[in-house]
């Protein structure tokens, strides 16, 4: 069996590059039943029926317009999606009440003249296919059909109702901005404009999915961000053929360099901020309707010690911080191992005190000390996915009271020992410090604990060498995963944070073309300066 499921997917990627699969696809949004609009409105209107297999939400409202000409017309629209106000006041009052000055017109004319003189709205499009217009109405749109034409006008009446922009629960910040992203593709896009008000940032609009027609859109800066970096992310997504795209989780798995890591090579965030810093570092960023994350390439190892509050506080004080993520960082992967390496190989490494300390919690417990890490480990697991599934007030008692029942339970049974609670306990904590790296941080945990259980500090050397190499071996987009901590002028910005006035040109391995960030100067800034020639703009960026 496993060799004919070999045999197929081999057959399946040799095949001509599936062009037999794919010769159904279509660049534009395609539906059920594809055709151009024709001259007859009741026709039309039935076709637009027949695609929706007469969906209740899709409401159909005929009218006359035009004074004595009495011409017929119809609007369309998805209940929920589109505005009733901006149909209402903005669309069909504007028809109704024109009045035509010249004599007898044609019904293109007409369209023309409500498109450009008539109708209230931002955005109206001329399209001569079932398909645009069905799409448009999926989009929240409003479609006008009248009789005679085989035009439609397809009217910005987007008006369902979304999150309003609040703080992210996931990254809270006690200095800095406390807004983010919602779930509307045009609120983040919008947010992210409000940051960077430059004409040169570029928005890219792609569609995936062939059922959910999910709108993704591409934001660069034009000369700053890597046009090779930006040719890959456009080529990857414009390729995917997939019948969804439901969270931007979809794209990231998709897309990314390394789909079997453990570690995520795309990052992600819901703040506004922390999408415009890196967009002037140089970066893509990739924001999918219908979610507040927003992905954005390439990603460096170093940016999960980094925080947007690093960059509003004391460069000491964030130098610290982030030196202090990376222990917590190191202590919630090799902890338990080195625990087990000491107790179980290395006694003669410990303290006396401590290795009696140790004897004595550990007398009359059942189990091997890798198995006692191992469960309380596990039941820590069990406890933190029981507090994230639960709604908030019930999730956090369940955490506390059961860490602390089954810690004191587990113990006083003669279960696992007292140091093993403790150091269990530590690691937790110090994932806490870094909650992207979580999933990464249970699987390497594991790993590092059997090498450990064999062959003791050895196998926590071995592990730690292999997490190196590996790390090392990994890119994003074409970038080394590993880069921030080359022999660069990124070290300005990786295991600590310098000031701001000495980080003068944006990141190498990131950046291409507008290199200069500001000009150099230790503050404060003398009366005078301002008038000098600033030397930072142009120029080649010299290492």
């Amino acid at each position: 069996m496993l060799i004919e499921f070999i045999l197929r997917k081999l057959r399946f990627l040799l095949d001509g590059n599936n062009s037999s699969y794919y010769q159904t696809e279509h660049k534009d949004r395609t539906y059920t039943s594809v055709g151009d609009i024709g001259n007859n409105l009741d026709e039309n209107l039935c076709s637009l029926k027949k695609l929706f297999v007469n969906s209740s939400d899709l409401k159909i409202h005929k009218f006359k317009f035009g004074g004595g000409y009495e011409f017929s017309g119809a609007v369309a629209f998805i209940d929920g999606l589109a505005s009733s106000s901006t149909v209402t006041e903005a669309i069909l009052r504007p028809i109704i009440e024109w009045q035509p000055e010249e004599g007898p017109l044609s019904m293109r004319e007409i369209a023309d003249i409500l498109s450009e003189s008539v109708l209230w709205a931002g955005e109206v499009e001329k399209v001569s296919t079932m398909s645009k217009l069905a799409g448009g109405c999926l989009s929240g749109d409003t479609a006008i059909l009248i009789d005679g034409c085989c035009h439609a006008l397809v009217v910005n009446s987007k008006g369902w109702d979304k999150r309003s922009v609040a703080e992210p629960e996931s990254e809270t910040v006690v200095r800095g901005p406390r807004e983010g992203f919602t779930e509307n593709l045009r609120t983040n896009t919008a947010l992210i404009r409000r940051k960077i008000k430059n004409p040169k940032l570029r928005t890219e609009m792609l569609t995936v999915g062939r059922k959910t027609q999910t709108d993704i859109c591409l934001m660069y800066l034009d000369g700053v961000a890597d046009e090779k970096v930006v040719e890959k992310v456009k080529y990857r997504i414009s390729n995917l053929k997939v019948d969804s795209i439901l969270e931007s989780g979809y794209i990231e798995e998709y897309i990314e360099d390394a789909p079997f890591s453990p570690f995520a090579t795309i990052g992600s965030t819901e703040k506004p901020d922390v999408v415009a810093g890196r967009l002037l570092e140089g970066r893509v960023a990739i924001v999918v309707d219908g979610t507040p994350f927003v992905l954005t390439v390439p990603m460096l190892f170093i940016e999960i010690f980094q925080t947007t509050e690093d960059y509003y506080t004391r460069p000491l004080y964030a130098s610290i911080m982030r030196m202090l993520r990376m222990t917590a960082y190191f202590i919630t992967i090799f902890a338990p191992a080195i625990y087990i390496s000491l107790t179980a190989f290395h006694q003669e490494l410990l303290p006396t005190t401590l290795l009696f300390t140790i004897a004595n919690a550990r007398e009359g417990t059942p189990f091997p000390v890798f198995l006692e890490i191992l469960i309380m480990i596990f039941s820590y697991e069990i406890l933190r996915e029981a507090g994230i599934r639960l709604p908030r007030a019930v999730g956090q008692a369940v955490s506390i009271v059961g860490a602390l029942i089954m810690g004191e339970a587990a113990t006083s049974a003669g279960l696992v020992g007292a140091p093993v609670v403790i150091t269990v306990a530590l690691t937790a904590v110090s994932s806490f410090l870094v909650p992207m790296q979580n999933e990464s941080a249970s699987i390497i945990r594991i790993l590092i604990m059997i090498l450990s259980s064999i062959l003791g500090l050895y196998g926590v050397a071995m592990g730690f060498l292999a997490l190196l190499l590996y790390l090392g071996s990994l890119t994003s987009f074409g970038i080394d995963f590993f880069a921030g901590f080359a022999w660069t002028r990124n070290l300005q910005d990786s295991a600590v944070r310098m000031p701001l006035w000495t980080m003068v040109k944006r990141p190498a391995n990131i950046a291409r073309g507008d290199m200069t960030r500001r000009r150099f100067f230790v503050p404060p800034l003398r009366p005078y300066a301002a008038e000098e020639e600033d030397d930072s703009e142009g120029g080649e960026d010299v290492e």
